[in-house]
């Protein structure tokens, strides 16, 4: 049952004057990161998190979670004045986007963007606030047999889902269980992969990892890329429309898209909801499923409006639903939500089902805060969208040193030691490296997160059996997703990789 006084008190939190002007620092800088091509709300991400190492548990989430709200609208603002979605998520948002603005209506391309990427978050938002409470309480009544039997299934549908193939995915998940290894032993105390080192005997910093394989590697194929290349900078069409109806969104236009809005949202947040999956592909699942669903599918790719609120109405519902699995079950969606798992963790916080009983006002506070960015999100973008669309060319000479530095700052901060900037950079490289090799850094990251958790559900469940694989008949539940484990590995792994049926757009000037 949900506590309505905590629930008030959490939610009161949120409007504090600190908490507001860190969500809406985190709305702008989401916003500005986004509309900038070769970055990334990851990086943003990653950077952002020792940044809010000194702060209050309830504003450093709100910040997170606000950055990652705010880069979904802003990456829809380079892909429809360049071409060049300024994130994946907006990806699909170039078919309809760009061709609108070539068509003299590049303002109200992009208030399409705004207002159906805003209302999918708020809906997803709802969602995730009604569903996590009860499904927190399911949960709870799992064992450490069952967590670790849930553990295997999230690793290899994950593994499954991203990269290249299942068997890449499972290598990036093992590389990351392996690294996570290193440090004290959870059962007997001692020490594993150390080498001698003290500042390995509580593990290979998380933050540091993090930053590198996420960030730090974003930059590193940035500059690599712009070697011998002329395209570090972008021509933007012009936003002045031809008059007030080209640069405008009524509430007519904007309900006349109501169906495909509605059933785009019903994607994002199924896909949200799932680990592994994430906002690209909502975003062109659902660009295809209303492409088909139309009476006139060849109206789409011409600047079709429901094109538009196809994709980013999708790829907003993500960004709630993908913290389902996270509060209900302690297993991050996507990246996204692992590296808040990381901030939790750098309060000192475990993220699962407990939190609704340990931490239950933190939570509702946690839920407001995505409430308010959501329409600080909207403001905000609505008054400072000409702003973004003068800064969408900027060039790369000057984004990524910038990045590199924040990188090195952070690595530094969150560590209070030169040895996290040297995890950083060696994290970096092996993420540049899987990168370039297919190998899946999402399967990495996750892995590498919940092994202490992994770790901590062997060790009881080894005691509850007492090491007898026969017990395990006792525990139904487990063997089902053992099962599900085994099915998601026949039916994900000889799956070939098949591209959506839609032809991605060249970017402008290149």
């Amino acid at each position: 049952m949900v506590d309505f006084s905590l629930l008030l008190a959490g939610f009161a939190d949120v409007f504090t004057l600190t908490n507001m002007l860190f969500i809406l620092a985190g709305v702008a800088l989401g916003q500005i990161v986004g509309a900038i091509p070769g970055l990334s709300i990851i990086m943003a991400l990653a950077i952002a998190v020792p940044l809010t190492y000194g702060l209050d548990t309830l504003a450093a989430i709100s910040f997170l979670i606000s950055v990652n709200k705010g880069g979904t609208v802003g990456g829809a603002i380079p892909a429809i004045l360049l071409n060049v979605p300024g994130s994946a998520e907006s990806a699909a948002t170039t078919m309809d986007g760009h061709p609108m603005a070539k068509n003299g209506k590049p303002m109200k391309a992009m208030k399409y963007a705004l207002y159906h990427s805003v209302s999918g978050d708020i809906a997803s938002d709802i969602v995730l606030i009604l569903l996590a409470a009860p499904l927190a309480i399911v949960a709870l009544k799992m064992g450490p047999v069952e967590i670790t039997a849930l553990m295997i299934l999230a690793f290899t549908v994950i593994s499954g889902l991203v990269g290249d193939s299942m068997i890449k995915g499972l290598i990036s998940a093992a590389f990351g269980i392996l690294i996570a290894t290193i440090g004290l032993d959870p059962g007997m105390a001692t020490p594993r992969f150390t080498f001698g080192l003290l500042e390995l005997y509580e593990g290979v910093p998380l933050t540091a990892v993090s930053i590198g394989a996420l960030a730090m590697s974003g930059v590193l194929v940035g500059l690599l890329g712009m070697r011998g290349s002329e395209g570090t900078q972008h021509s933007a069409i012009s936003i002045k429309g031809r008059s007030r109806a080209d640069s405008t969104v009524t509430f007519a236009e904007f309900w006349a898209n109501r169906f495909v809005a509605l059933r785009a949202f019903v994607i994002g947040t199924i896909i949200g909801a799932i680990p592994g999956l994430g906002s690209t592909t909502a975003g062109f699942l659902s660009y295809s499923v209303n492409k088909q669903a139309a009476k006139d599918p060849e109206s789409f790719g011409k600047g079709d409006p429901r094109g538009i609120a196809a994709s980013e109405t999708a790829n907003s519902a993500v960004v709630g639903a993908n913290l389902i699995p996270l509060l209900t079950l302690g297993i991050p969606g996507n990246i996204a939500a692992a590296l808040l798992v990381s901030a939790f963790i750098i309060h000192g916080i475990q993220p699962g089902p407990l939190l609704f009983e340990q931490q239950a006002q933190l939570v509702y506070g946690m839920f407001g805060a995505m409430l308010v960015a959501n329409f600080c999100n909207l403001g905000i973008g609505q008054f400072g969208m000409r702003f973004w669309a003068m800064i969408v060319s900027a060039p790369g000479t000057v984004i990524y040193p910038a990045a590199m530095l924040l990188c090195f700052a952070g690595s530094f901060v969150i560590t209070g030691a030169t040895f996290g900037v040297f995890v950083m950079i060696i994290a970096a490289v092996f993420g540049y490296l899987m990168r370039t090799l297919g190998y899946s850094i999402v399967a990495f990251i996750v892995a590498f997160l919940l092994t202490p958790q992994l770790e901590s559900a062997v060790v009881r469940a080894r005691l509850i059996t007492g090491d007898d694989p026969a017990q395990l008949l006792s525990h139904p539940i487990a063997l089902i997703l053992v099962a599900m484990s085994v099915g998601s590995i026949l039916y994900l792994g000889p799956r070939k990789k098949k591209p959506l049926d839609i032809e991605m757009p060249t970017p402008t000037g290149q």
